[in-house]
């Protein structure tokens, strides 16, 4: 596995900022695979792994799968890549979680390329999920229970206290890459396709 081959990028951004969007779009775009590790972990709770009978229980419980495990998950769903090219979006949460994420990449010479952070005000956040609510009313869906004003308030400012130990962490280490998320999906996608660089 050459090291130019290599692309690991990492998501940050507030619920409503459009991470998904993009991150799929750049997974497409830049054959990239996109990994979430409540969708490797269910994955292994439906094959009855070992590691699978180990979380199936956590999950039950709505408990917080240990560090350890994810980081086991991780490592083995990027050992069987002849390249590690991926997207993390919604891992790591949290600073212990991004310095093991950086030692096990460090062990598999495919050290995190970027960090894209997008960043968008408060208020155009909270009017975006409670428009999605108001657009999924109209079409007769059922609405989330997090696309109301409130609900959208409290996830930005647990996203604040969760997130900002991961911004400090990753810009110290040079690998941020602010970019704005205001504008059309095309627009924020060719700032965040020029952040990468």
């Amino acid at each position: 596995m050459t090291p130019s081959e290599n692309k690991v990028v990492i998501f940050l951004g507030p619920p409503g900022a459009g991470k998904g969007t993009q991150a799929e779009r750049l997974a497409h775009e830049e054959g990239l695979t996109k990994i979430s590790t409540g969708d490797i972990l269910r994955d292994h709770v439906s094959r009855g792994t070992e590691l699978g009978q180990q979380v199936g229980p956590l999950l039950d419980a709505g408990a917080l799968v240990p560090d350890e495990v994810l980081i086991a998950l991780i490592r083995n769903h990027l050992a069987g890549m002849k390249a590690v090219r991926v997207i993390f979006d919604g891992f790591p949460r949290t600073r212990a979680q991004a310095e093991a994420l950086d030692r096990l990449l460090e062990d598999l010479g495919a050290p995190v390329t970027a960090v894209p952070l997008l960043e968008v005000p408060d208020r155009l956040l909270i009017e975006r999920i409670v428009e999605r609510g108001r657009q999924a009313a109209r079409r007769g869906e059922a609405v989330r229970s997090d696309d109301t004003e409130e609900v959208a308030r409290k996830r930005q400012e647990v996203y604040r206290e969760q997130t900002q130990p991961l911004i400090d962490y990753y810009g110290t280490r040079g690998s941020l890459r602010p970019v704005d998320g205001v504008g059309t999906l095309d627009q924020v996608y060719g700032r965040l396709v020029e952040a990468l660089g």
